[in-house]
């Protein structure tokens, strides 16, 4: 982490810990980001992407830390996340595509000690007219969700944020060490 945390508790540096050694998803490509200040005396932020073939979606995951609590997060820890992917314009139709994405955040977490989850899904269709009317429909989702950690370690929540990420995008999950054929996935 590129953020000097010498002077943070030291249930948050076991915190960055697990998320600096986490074994994530190996499609997707993790960064270090600049962390949201004002929210928590102590945060971290890092971003993600998917990108392969014709499938994309990126990310950003933020872990806030207040050692007096929130009443809102019930609890010390905050993790807030979002994914945006585009994906195949029939999820434009798809009246349903909303609570397939949520019922994906949970699987994710699903195992993973957290409680008061809570998050949008949002679905874009840009239709074309005129003479662009010959351009298939672009369909961009995002889900923007958070929950609140019930212990120091991350690892888990960061693999489930990518799970959601590639889900997103249309990459299912694989068993590790099976690599996906290329070509279009949904």
């Amino acid at each position: 982490m590129a953020q000097d945390f010498e002077q943070a508790p030291p249930d948050f540096r076991a915190a960055l810990t697990s998320l600096a050694s986490a074994h994530t998803r190996a499609d997707v490509t993790l960064a270090e980001a600049p962390a949201p200040s004002r929210i928590a005396p102590y945060a971290v932020a890092i971003t993600g992407e998917l990108d392969s073939d014709e499938l994309h979606a990126t990310g950003r995951f933020v872990l806030l830390h207040d050692p007096a609590g929130h009443d809102a997060w019930d609890g010390t820890y905050r993790i807030v996340a979002m994914v945006k992917a585009e994906v195949e314009p029939e999820i434009g139709a798809d009246d349903m595509w909303a609570e397939v994405a949520w019922s994906w955040l949970q699987e994710s977490l699903e195992g993973v000690p957290h409680h008061a989850s809570g998050g949008t899904v949002t679905k874009v269709t840009n239709r074309s007219f005129g003479d662009l009317a010959e351009r298939d429909d672009e369909v961009h989702v995002e889900v923007r969700v958070s929950w609140t950690p019930e212990d120091t370690d991350m690892e888990p929540h960061l693999r489930a944020w990518t799970d959601l990420l590639a889900s997103c995008a249309g990459v299912p999950d694989l068993p590790e060490g099976v690599t996906m054929l290329p070509g279009r996935h949904a």
